[in-house]
């Protein structure tokens, strides 16, 4: 039961996917290539490298969230930097290519000077990861070639138009982490590095810096939650599959093993509509002559 994989951005709800592709390689389905975007960009690359889920699982529990997102010198204009985050992916990806990859894998950013959809499949995986997860303020651009990327979910949340190219004749699972437009917006808090004693933390918590940007993220979240909704009528993934992630934020310290529980427990709410859409039938009619479209 082959299947190609969108699977999409929302910060620490992205564990999730962990749990989606365990469920899924249980139940027999074989993931033939893989997209991504922002933190979903990173579980694509991660996965189409080789790493299993309870890789995924063991690598993701291990790392100390809070020391992710320290700054250094490399570091452009943002709230946070992404100091840790490189030093982990130097230890995870190195310097591999997609090229060294073992399945097709694309993630998606945006060139802040053009405003255009950059698909990244080719060069360092690093240098793709680093483009993807960049979230606009939050954490800083990255530079390649000439462009200045930043977090492709900015226009294209859940990159099913991207995993549909990589195997045109594939039933296209999209994994959805943003919440549908009736959910209420929730407020954000500031995510601030576990680097600052607790008392430093608390006062950055209450400063009209961070109240400004709790409505910021709440504009990102109506704007992500639009972008989703309508890019998904238009591109039409076979199946949906929406983790119960509302209650996460963005940066949040979670227990990587809850988050992707919930990731699974997704996956078993859609097993009827997954093995509809896997189906010898379903998949040459589509072919041949668009029925399921």
């Amino acid at each position: 039961m082959d299947i190609t994989l969108a699977l999409g951005g929302g910060g620490a709800k992205g564990n999730a996917h962990i749990g989606v592709l365990r469920r899924l390689e249980e139940e027999g389905y074989r993931v033939r290539s893989i997209a991504g975007t922002s933190m979903g960009g990173l579980v694509a690359v991660l996965y189409a490298a080789g790493y299993t889920p309870v890789d995924l699982l063991e690598k993701f529990t291990s790392v100390d969230q809070g020391r992710l997102y320290t700054r250094d010198a490399d570091d452009g204009p943002s709230l946070l930097g992404l100091s840790g985050a490189r030093k982990w992916l130097d230890e995870m990806v190195g310097e591999k290519t997609f090229d060294d990859l073992l399945i097709p894998c694309a993630v998606t950013a945006v060139d802040a000077k053009t405003g255009s959809e950059v698909i990244l499949s080719a060069g360092k995986l690093k240098d793709a990861i680093l483009s993807t997860i960049a979230l606009p303020g939050i954490f800083p651009t990255f530079r390649l070639n000439d462009w200045e990327l930043m977090d492709g979910g900015v226009l294209n949340p859940v990159p099913v138009s991207v995993a549909r190219a990589l195997s045109p004749d594939l039933p296209v699972v999209a994994v959805v982490l943003n919440d549908p437009m009736d959910k209420p917006i929730r407020p954000y808090t500031i995510p601030v590095p576990s680097i600052f004693p607790r008392p430093i933390a608390d006062r950055i918590a209450r400063m009209t810096l961070a109240q400004s940007l709790d409505i910021f993220l709440r504009a990102v979240d109506v704007s992500s939650r639009a972008v989703a909704h309508f890019r998904l009528e238009l591109d039409r993934p076979d199946v949906i599959i929406r983790p119960n992630v509302h209650d996460i934020e963005l940066l949040d310290k979670v227990v990587v093993a809850d988050v992707a529980e919930l990731g699974a427990q997704a996956v078993d709410e859609v097993l009827p509509e997954l093995k509809r859409a896997v189906s010898w039938a379903r998949r040459m009619g589509k072919k041949w002559f668009g029925v399921g479209q």
